[in-house]
């Protein structure tokens, strides 16, 4: 079965549901129609570029240029970490734990997943590293942002408990440790969730993707498979290194809790 392609009519089409959703925002009184329009906007321009750019990338293979690619999407997923917490590490902290924890875990496990499981010669080529390191850097930002903000707000709301803990001899991990249990705990709730409904709630979209493509349902299946294992793996080494960094930052050389080192979002 041939790929059919989509016109810009069939996406003016499909862009219309989006228009009915923010006319009902507005008139029930929502208050997120401008949001919705602008998410939509963001998307398409967003997408469209993108497409140009792979469109490139896939025709010459370059590696400084997938390197700058791979790059700024760590840039982007880094940002967008700190923006979703309630209360964040001032300074370079703020941006350098979400950014460096997401590094360590997705390019790694992504570099594993084309150099030994799929086994792609030469493993920077882009039609498999920059879905595989685009899907494992959108699935662990969610956590890595969902366990940081848990981190910090249990943090602030338990401080007096924490400096109790402190103050009774226990070390700066002793005192934390029930928080950090639960920080990561949230961050991988999510891909705990997607797993345990893969092909009984829903399609995953990789899965989806590939049927629609004209990709064998079995062939199809076994890639999505490998994909919700490497983004489990990616999620938790992220959660696991951004909590640790986190956790650490919060207090001194002297064990002290610094929760000055944290500001409020606005």
């Amino acid at each position: 079965m041939s790929l059919i392609e989509l016109s810009p009519w069939d996406l003016s089409l499909a862009s219309l549901l989006v228009l009915l959703l923010a006319g009902l925002s507005w008139r029930l009184r929502l208050g997120v129609e401008r949001r919705v329009l602008i998410a939509a906007v963001r998307s398409a321009v967003q997408l469209t570029l993108v497409g140009l750019v792979l469109k490139l990338l896939f025709a010459q293979t370059s590696l400084p240029l997938i390197g700058l690619m791979a790059l700024v999407m760590l840039s982007v997923a880094g940002f967008e970490v700190m923006q979703r917490q309630t209360r964040r590490f001032g300074g370079l902290w703020g941006y350098g734990i979400g950014a460096l924890s997401m590094f360590l875990s997705s390019f790694s496990v992504t570099l594993l997943a084309l150099t030994v499981v799929i086994g792609v010669d030469p493993w920077y080529q882009p039609q498999y590293l920059i879905p595989l390191l685009g899907m494992l850097l959108g699935n662990t930002m969610s956590g890595v942002a969902i366990a940081l903000d848990n981190l910090t707000r249990h943090a602030w709301d338990a401080r007096g408990q924490i400096e109790a803990r402190l103050l009774a001899g226990q070390d700066w991990e002793q005192a934390v440790e029930h928080i950090r249990r639960e920080a990561l705990r949230s961050g991988l709730i999510p891909i705990i969730n997607a797993m345990g409904t893969a092909g009984l709630v829903s399609l995953p979209g990789m899965m989806t993707g590939q049927i629609l493509a004209g990709s064998p349902p079995m062939e199809a299946a076994k890639y999505q498979l490998l994909i919700m294992f490497l983004i489990a793996a990616g999620t938790g080494l992220g959660s696991m290194a951004a909590v640790w960094m986190g956790s650490r930052r919060l207090f001194d050389e002297r064990q002290r809790l610094r929760l000055d080192r944290l500001t409020q979002a606005r």
